[in-house]
């Protein structure tokens, strides 16, 4: 059993994503925040203690994870917001945060880029 030196951040879309999302997808209008609720991404951002921690963490990478979330849902970025700030964010995504990562698998721990 390994413990990593990462924090963890589960992003949900909320509310105004879902309504860009339909906005932008003519596909998508049959699509509830439930339904992009069900397999959230998580990612693995420097170890934080506390809110302020994630806080400042979150304004750094902000932008990517907003991109790589609106790229898993449409890839047409000429429909994607411009402003893909740290407030925009808070207001698009919920999300929470963890702190303790356990790795109980016994398979080496690998990276692929995408």
């Amino acid at each position: 059993m390994r413990l990593w030196n990462r924090s963890a951040l589960v992003v949900k879309p909320a509310q105004p994503f879902l309504e860009w999302l339909h906005r932008a997808d003519p596909t998508s209008h049959e699509l509830t925040l439930s339904d992009l609720a069900r397999e959230p991404k998580i990612y693995l951002i420097p170890e934080c203690e506390t809110s302020d921690d994630v806080a400042d963490a979150l304004e750094e990478l902000c932008e990517e994870i907003f991109t790589n979330q609106l790229a898993g849902w449409y890839t047409v970025e000429e429909s994607w917001p411009e402003d893909c700030s740290y407030e925009v964010f808070c207001q698009w995504f919920d999300y929470t945060h963890h702190t303790m990562l356990v790795d109980l698998s016994e398979e080496r721990l690998r990276a692929e880029d995408y």
